[in-house]
């Protein structure tokens, strides 16, 4: 079976990868999915003033948080699941994590951006597929110009 790595931050580019993932789960791919989230590390200014266990729990939750939309998205398709959250720099964790948890694939969203904010966004997505070994799809949410475009030219018609 398949192991599917989906990041999940909470965004809707992010439940955008995790619908991709149900899809391919539905449309007869056996595989099961890792919802995987990255926390930032605390700040040395932080650890040095707060009990680092205590931030980390903290930092941990509120990755379990973020990823509830998504476990709720995958529990709603029947999909086999499992959830983890890491802590450390978003795209070195993640790619740490697909490979750490034998995963063979990644899935993770991206902001359908066009032009030159295409440039400035998504850079997370593209540095995942720079490090990872393994493939990488990129799932892009539409850009809301994009999408005015679309609505103009149907009005038109």
């Amino acid at each position: 079976m398949l192991r599917i790595m989906i990041a999940v931050d909470g965004s809707e580019p992010s439940l955008d990868a995790v619908r991709h993932g149900v899809k391919l789960v539905r449309q007869g791919l056996h595989a099961s999915l890792l919802l995987a989230h990255v926390q930032q590390e605390a700040s040395l200014f932080e650890l040095a003033t707060q009990d680092p266990d205590l931030i980390a729990r903290a930092s941990v939750a509120a990755g379990r948080h973020l990823m509830e939309p998504a476990v709720a998205l995958v529990e709603a398709a029947g999909a086999s699941y499992e959830t983890e959250v890491g802590l450390g720099q978003p795209a070195a964790t993640l790619v740490d994590m697909a490979e750490r948890n034998g995963c063979d694939m990644i899935i993770i969203g991206a902001l359908g951006q066009s032009g030159v904010a295409s440039a400035l966004i998504g850079s997370v997505s593209r540095e995942v597929a720079r490090l990872s070994q393994l493939p990488v799809t990129i799932v892009k949410h539409p850009d809301p110009a994009d999408l005015a475009d679309a609505q103009d030219v149907e009005d038109d018609e």
